[in-house]
C-alpha cells in the first residue's frame, strides 16, 4: 500500500478544473478537485445522485445552494454536507492559488 498526499503532483496548468477519483467502493467515491479560477458555467447547477461531504483544503471558493441568497464564501478547512439532489454550484475560486477539495460521494 502506498503513500501519498493530496497536495503532491498538482498540475501547473489547469485549463479544466481537475477530478481525479481516489478510491470508489460500494455506495462511496473519495476524489481530489483541483480549480484556479474555474466556476461552474453559466445557468448550471450540479443535480447529483449521491450526497456529497466536500471540504475545501487549500485556496478559496464560493459555493452557491439553490435556494439561499448568498453563495458561501469557503476557506481552508471549511466543509458543507450537500443532500443527494442539493441543486448547487461554483460561483468562484481563487484564480492566484490552486485550490484542493476532498469530495466524498455517498449513498444516504
Amino acid at each position: 500500500m502506498d503513500v501519498t498526499n493530496l497536495f503532491r503532483d498538482l498540475p501547473q496548468q489547469l485549463p479544466e478544473e481537475l477530478f481525479q477519483t481516489l478510491v470508489e467502493g460500494d455506495g462511496v467515491r473519495i476524489e481530489r478537485i483541483v480549480s484556479q479560477g474555474h466556476a461552474s458555467p453559466t445557468g448550471y447547477w450540479y443535480d447529483q445522485p449521491l450526497s456529497e461531504f466536500v471540504v475545501l483544503l487549500q485556496g478559496g471558493a464560493t459555493l452557491q445552494i439553490e435556494g439561499e441568497d448568498q453563495p458561501r464564501v469557503l476557506q481552508p478547512g471549511d466543509f458543507i454536507n450537500l443532500p443527494a439532489h442539493q441543486k448547487h454550484r461554483v460561483e468562484s475560486t481563487d484564480p492566484h492559488v490552486k485550490t484542493v477539495w476532498l469530495a466524498i460521494h455517498y449513498k444516504s
